[in-house]
């Protein structure tokens, strides 16, 4: 089996840790707790903890950690200037959020990072239009590193599904398989990804699905509304002893070409021997060209990254071949091309009109449909409470 990112598969994980309650407490937002999780059950792989100032810094310039291995995505810790005040290094300090202590924190650096040059290096961009760069800016101005312990896993909706990597990787050798191809969405399976997903699957063993479910943009469809499309999917179109569903709690970052690469490296943490990227792969409107997330790639070995990436055309549904295809295999005129962008889909959904066929499968809509109009449904009541 494939070896995690940095030779070891790291576990932080001890829900029988004696927590000091009298520890100064920090309050994790949504994507720190996230990252806590993550870095916890190893698919953060080979961090142990928040970055300290070295690590990050290489990061941002690098996109490797300070020991030279590949890293694209910085993980620390922000925090307020007030909490920063109270907390040095040496602390031992309680990660927590809404009232309940999720893991501690041994504090090993504190630092202030230039977030204007983490925009520009991993976002490419200081707009704050992009939903990443507003993220980067909103978050604490101080930034914390050391090791974590986890001492209590955040519940979610998804628990049947939310595999961490050992388990992911001890399922894959107990089905035999050799190859894995991990695909990340944040979105629900169209019929473009369907194709790519197939094309992948005639070349490997097995298909890993692992949507992100964790915080995304608001407009994105809910992750328990993408989950029932991808089991209805799953149920009627995909071979069930070649493909595993799992939830990657994770929040999404929309740094597109980087993210790409920190997509893969946390796909090879989880077992995975392959990675399909497509076209503007965690991408958000016109920041990135539409391959740069496959381009990256170029700027390292394969040994280096470690997992074998698959790039694919964007794809659309032809009119005149009669099924998917990309430029690579069609002929024919755009006029001919079925495919839709993503706002248009979502603004069809919210209108209660389904999707073509040729765009997306009957069942995948209808679910879709259902879940948009409960969600206009709640969040009208809850405006109609608070008037």
């Amino acid at each position: 089996m494939v070896e995690p990112h940095g030779g070891v598969l790291v576990n932080k994980v001890n829900d029988e840790y004696w927590v000091d309650e009298k520890n100064m407490s920090v309050e994790l937002d949504a994507m720190a707790l996230s990252d806590l999780e993550l870095i916890a059950i190893g698919a953060y792989s080979p961090l142990e903890g928040y970055m300290e100032k070295g690590d990050y810094l290489s990061v941002v310039e690098k996109m490797r950690l300070g020991n030279g291995l590949v890293w694209s995505i910085p993980i620390a810790l922000p925090i307020s200037v007030k909490e920063a005040q109270r907390i040095k290094p040496g602390d031992t300090i309680n990660l927590e959020r809404e009232g309940t202590i999720y893991g501690i924190m041994e504090v090993t650096d504190k630092y202030v990072p230039d977030k204007r040059k983490e925009a520009r290096l991993v976002y490419r961009t200081e707009d704050i239009g992009h939903p990443g760069v507003k993220k980067l800016f909103d978050r604490g101005e101080v930034y914390l590193g050391g090791p974590i312990t986890m001492v209590k896993r955040p519940a979610n909706q998804y628990q049947e599904q939310n595999r961490g990597p050992k388990e992911t990787r001890e399922l894959f050798q107990q089905r035999g398989w050799k190859t894995i191809v991990g695909f990340q969405t944040r979105n629900p399976v169209h019929r473009a990804h369907e194709y790519i997903q197939k094309c992948a699957l005639e070349q490997v063993d097995s298909l890993f699905l692992h949507p992100l479910v964790g915080e995304t943009k608001a407009d994105d469809v809910p992750g328990d509304i993408r989950m029932k499309s991808y089991k209805a999917l799953l149920e009627k179109y995909y071979p069930k002893d070649r493909v595993l569903l799992s939830v990657f709690p994770a929040a999404m970052r929309y740094a597109g070409p980087r993210e790409a690469i920190f997509h893969a490296i946390i796909r090879k943490n989880y077992g995975c021997t392959h990675f399909i990227v497509g076209r503007d792969h965690a991408g958000v409107g016109n920041y990135y060209g539409t391959y740069d997330a496959q381009k990256i790639f170029a700027n390292f070995t394969k040994d280096e990254i470690g997992i074998q990436t698959l790039f694919f055309e964007n794809s659309f549904y032809c009119e005149v071949c009669g099924n998917m295809a990309s430029v690579k295999t069609c002929p024919h005129d755009k006029k001919h091309h079925i495919a839709l962008s993503g706002t248009k889909v979502r603004a069809m959904l919210q209108k209660g009109e389904a999707p073509p066929p040729e765009f997306s499968r009957p069942e995948v809509a209808a679910i879709l449909i259902e879940g948009m109009r409960m969600q206009q449904a709640s969040l009208q009541e809850m405006v109609a409470k608070n008037e």
